[in-house]
Parts: structure tokens; sequence; C-alpha cells
């Protein structure tokens, strides 16, 4: 019983840090998306004038 819990928690601690990762990309996608539209915005702007 004691090697099905360790086994148990072995994996959810794996599940949480792929999840944690998971995250950490989503958001640094996000944040480079808003980088690249705000540069092209202003590029945009730019060529408008």
């Amino acid at each position: 019983m004691l090697a099905i819990l360790g086994s148990f928690f072995k994996y959810l601690i794996v599940m949480v840090i792929l999840a944690a990762v998971g995250l950490a990309g989503v958001f640094a996608g996000k944040k480079l998306r808003e980088r690249k539209d705000a540069k092209t915005a202003t590029m945009s702007a730019e060529e408008h004038q």
C-alpha cells in the first residue's frame, strides 16, 4: 500500500511541474504576442503619417 501511495505522489508532483511549465509557456507566449502586436501597431501608425 505504501508503494502505491509513493508512486501516486511521485506522478502527482510530476503532473504539477508539467502544468506549471505549461502555464509559464502560455503566459510567456501571450506576453510576447502582445509585444509583437504593439510593435506592429506602432510601425503601422508611423507608415500612415
